[in-house]
């Protein structure tokens, strides 16, 4: 029978050393390259730290498979088993240009259910973690489960990029939302912005397309506390490709579903 808490401590483990080998480069130069287009940044560091990760997983658990944004973990076709999806650094770019506003992800799936989600904010030494059905923690201290609030008391994180870059979508659909709520923010990191909902920083994020290891770690971490994730159309998640992604606080979730993003062609 698996053991969960080793699992979990082992994790939680490993990502705060991974933090630490982060902080240390920060008076180094780092090696930047680009990926799909020139904004799309990858370092040395985002590099190392998934391999650190590989090795450490493979030593002690060598049957589970790995999912990792850059490449060296497994090819998945399914998400059969215990998967590890990883994030080395969510935020590269704000890492690059700010050394903050950046995190560790890692999430652990079995048969593609979430079990365990950890976000690590490596600058502000910040570790939220949870463990399905034992609650949500930011270090040591239990995260309180999210209560409802309506649109026009919300703050909505979401990344305005996609609109200019997918001319599928009619930006104007999003307005409402936008005139409706409290008020908006964006922090370049996905990572980030699921905990900030987690612990009621904000209270929706939204973005048009994202990986599963962007929201693997997070989707767990909110759902432990009775948030909602899905991607725009309300569907499940598969981890399995890209997707739009919709995180919300109970009844929130519902309503902005309901009456501002029913008509889009997301």
């Amino acid at each position: 029978m698996m053991n969960w808490e080793s699992i979990y401590a082992n994790a939680k483990e490993w990502v705060i050393e991974a933090g630490d080998r982060i902080r240390s480069s920060f008076d180094k130069t780092l090696n930047i390259q680009t990926k799909s287009n020139p904004n799309d940044l990858v370092t040395n560091m985002d590099k190392e730290i998934e391999q650190f990760f590989i090795a450490k997983i493979k030593e002690v658990y060598p049957e589970d498979k790995i999912m990792g944004e850059e490449g060296f973990g497994d090819k998945l076709t399914s998400l059969e088993g215990i998967v590890w999806i990883i994030d080395p650094i969510d935020g590269t770019m704000n890492f690059i240009h700010q050394q903050r506003n950046f995190a560790i992800s890692l999430g652990v799936y079995e048969n593609g259910v979430g079990k365990i989600g950890i976000i690590y904010d490596v600058v502000h030494d910040e570790l939220y973690h949870a463990f399905s059905g034992k609650g949500a923690y930011l270090n040591e201290n239990p995260i309180p489960r999210l209560e409802e609030t309506t649109v026009q008391e919300s703050i909505i994180a979401l990344n305005a990029t996609w609109v200019m870059e997918n001319r599928r979508i009619d930006h104007n659909l999003m307005i409402p939302l936008v005139r409706a709520a409290r008020g908006t923010r964006s922090y370049g990191t996905a990572a980030l912005e699921m905990v900030f909902v987690a612990t009621g920083r904000v209270d929706s994020y939204i973005s048009m397309r994202l990986s599963p290891w962007d929201y693997a770690a997070g989707v767990v971490i909110i759902e432990e506390l009775g948030g909602i994730v899905t991607n725009l159309r309300g569907e499940k998640l598969d981890f399995l490709t890209q997707d739009s992604l919709f995180a919300a606080k109970p009844g929130l979730h519902q309503t902005i579903l309901k009456e501002y993003l029913k008509d889009g062609r997301w």
